[in-house]
């Protein structure tokens, strides 16, 4: 398990992305279960990791088949963030065998990618060095519609949010930078314009533009595509005047690298926009 309090998703945000996704997919019926499968008639199935894993939407996947039929039983055997092996049943559902058909697809849609995003941040945060203060977060790169079940499943895998949405907090980047004429135009205009309780942050790509950051005072300073010495080199010049975050050709293979620099986050896109399906069937029982 994460050793982070797993705050779950919103039920109200739960029942609205699977109404739509049911509606995508069983909105005009199911001409093969209608066809095979009596009402009447009763089955069991589990839901079988295929691969090692880590787990991620149980709750969601639970809710797609309340919204299918509220005979739906499903007995959960694990908990979100687990790690599991190939063969572990994450959980048995059983009741009328049609419901059970018509919602498979989009409850194992959603398990499947939440369990990937789970399994890729936790790959990452494995790697951080013992001691590490650095921790691993998301970004705004994520399925539209999904970032609530995204983000969510970041924190399953041991990961940390980055801001919600545009209105979370202030992020000047580049294209911000260069609207406005520079990097202490655009921290200034920002600060005159952002509650007492926003912190600001500053992306540079330049040690001059760095330097700009740190005279306009920036909270945080995001370091983007800083290769390893100039990411060393970067951390001795701020030296504690701001928070570090890290993003940018961040690989499984540099995170500890990156960590061991001294920095405070590193924000990884590929966490959502690059996460593969992980494996996980709906075996039925016969």
């Amino acid at each position: 398990m994460t050793d982070l309090f797993l705050a779950p998703i919103p039920r109200v945000v739960i029942d609205d992305l699977v109404r739509r996704a049911l509606l995508e997919d069983l909105g005009r019926g199911d001409v093969t279960t209608d066809a095979c499968v009596p009402p009447e008639l009763t089955g069991e199935a589990e839901l079988i990791a295929r691969v090692p894993l880590v787990c991620a939407g149980l709750d969601v996947f639970e809710a797609v088949f309340a919204a299918v039929d509220t005979n739906v039983k499903i007995e959960r055997r694990v908990r979100d963030g687990e790690r599991l092996a190939p063969k572990t049943v994450a959980a048995h559902v059983s009741g009328p065998s049609n419901a059970i058909l018509k919602g498979e697809r989009v409850a194992l849609n959603f398990v499947q990618r939440m369990s990937g995003v789970a399994t890729k941040t936790r790959a990452l945060v494995d790697a951080l060095p013992a001691g590490s203060k650095a921790r691993i977060a998301d970004t705004r790169k994520t399925t539209p519609g999904l970032r609530a079940f995204e983000r969510y499943a970041v924190r399953a895998g041991g990961g940390h949010n980055h801001r919600d949405d545009l209105s979370s907090a202030v992020l000047i980047k580049d294209n911000h930078i260069a609207a406005v004429g520079g990097v202490k135009n655009a921290i200034e205009r920002a600060r005159a314009y952002a509650p007492h309780t926003s912190r600001i942050e500053c992306e540079v790509k330049t040690f001059e533009e760095l330097d700009q950051a740190l005279s306009a005072r920036a909270d945080i300073i995001m370091l983007d595509d800083f290769d390893d010495a100039e990411l060393k080199k970067a951390v001795g010049i701020i030296a504690g005047r701001a928070l570090i975050e890290v993003s940018g050709s961040v690989t499984l293979e540099r995170v500890a690298v990156i960590a061991a620099a001294g920095v405070d986050v590193i924000s990884v896109g590929g966490l959502t926009h690059s996460a593969a399906a992980m494996d996980l069937a709906l075996d039925w029982i016969v």
